[in-house]
């Protein structure tokens, strides 16, 4: 494997960059990313900023030309999940639904669907949450108990979803329900992409460290969602599911973020002359060689796409080590520069504190990362 990059990869990236040194405000970090991800002055900034992004050809390039892409390379999606994440992620939620909630209505939806939803997606005009989450399932998302009855011309949603991101602005919501069976199995969990504005839906605010407006409680009761609002077949919504997951875990170059603000509270450490002491040197060290490892674990993944191999363990090593990226890098600025991670400090480092506390459950658990990779990789068994 050639890690070094292409020309044509590293014209992408100035593109890119030179695209968001015009399109972000000079106060972005303090202003706006400070507020949260899914805050209303973030959402409404994404808003104009993620159709700036269609416009300039630079949203979904890595989509099928058939549905508004460019077909470009793995390498190209990966160079802007890193741009991105090194500013803060400005497209808020719409990260979800060009890396995976889009490319599953290719895989799985009916020409209507695709028709409808697709092309909304590519120009950025919708906004997506996902319903998956609840109560009493939430790495375990086969336990989920929301159910969707068959009536006539569709299904009737009862149930609630829990730590759902971005669902007071979702124009959309990517759910999972379950038709029939149990709750500890996955038959009958089914895919729906369900209209926000549908009657019998109520959106709470769950106040957290992660932001004003990132997370909610989603309550359903007798909510009509006709055929056309199903994904795939019943029943066939794990094996749905498990690809957008899929999609999720590597497509963002989480680590990005870490490495950024790594970057910033060195200089902050140097100014402060802090880094002649031996001990935070070290910590600096092992800092970025964990960052550093995890950006190559990451490219190891993508070149094996590439190359049409399929991961194993890799996917769930590399999520496991961008999660560890996201702790040591947070460790270090509060064990070193307390006061530069407060609210009144530095805006680039005290978003690092928020975003490292979640870092460990967002998007898939640590515990349940070590679970496949010790079942992938290692052949253990399952705890009886």
């Amino acid at each position: 494997m050639d890690f070094a990059w292409r020309s044509s990869d590293d014209a992408f990236r100035q593109r890119l960059r030179d695209f968001l040194e015009g399109a972000l405000p000079a106060r972005w970090h303090a202003d706006y990313a400070l507020k949260g991800p899914g805050s209303h002055k973030m959402m409404q900034f994404a808003k104009s900023f993620v159709p700036k992004m269609a416009d300039a050809g630079l949203l979904t390039r890595h989509w099928p030309k058939a549905f508004g892409g460019e077909e470009s390379s793995p390498w190209e999606h990966i160079i802007l999940s890193e741009e991105l994440y090194s500013c803060g992620e400005p497209r808020s939620s719409a990260y979800m639904a060009t890396n995976f909630i889009g490319p599953a209505i290719m895989r799985f939806g009916t020409p209507e669907q695709k028709e409808h939803h697709l092309g909304a997606i590519a120009r950025g005009d919708v906004f997506w949450c996902q319903g998956f989450s609840e109560p009493s399932a939430g790495s375990d998302l086969a336990s989920l108990r929301t159910m969707a009855t068959p009536v006539n011309g569709g299904y009737l949603i009862n149930g609630s979803k829990i730590w759902t991101s971005y669902a007071h602005s979702a124009d959309y919501c990517f759910l999972l329900a379950r038709v029939e069976g149990e709750a500890g199995h996955a038959a009958g969990i089914t895919v729906f992409m369900l209209d926000m504005k549908t009657e019998g839906i109520l959106v709470r605010p769950i106040s957290s460290i992660a932001g004003e407006g990132d997370l909610h409680e989603v309550f359903f009761t007798d909510v009509f969602a006709p055929h056309s609002a199903r994904l795939g077949e019943e029943g066939r919504g794990w094996q749905i599911v498990r690809t957008a997951l899929h999609g999720e875990r590597v497509g963002a170059a989480r680590y990005e973020f870490a490495n950024r603000a790594l970057a910033r509270a060195i200089e902050v450490l140097r100014e402060r002359d802090m880094l002649r002491d031996p001990l935070i040197a070290r910590r600096v060290l092992d800092a970025q060689a964990t960052v550093e490892a995890t950006r190559l674990l990451v490219y190891k993944v993508i070149d094996m796409r590439v190359k049409d191999v399929p991961p194993t363990a890799e996917t769930s090593i590399a999520r496991h080590l961008m999660m560890q990226s996201d702790r040591i890098v947070g460790a270090l600025v509060l064990d070193y520069l307390p006061d530069a991670a407060t609210r009144d400090g530095d805006p680039f480092l005290f978003m690092m504190i928020e975003h490292s506390r979640t870092a460990g459950i967002a998007a898939g658990a640590s515990e349940i990362q070590l679970n496949l990779i010790s079942r992938d990789m290692l052949n253990l068994p399952r705890e009886k």
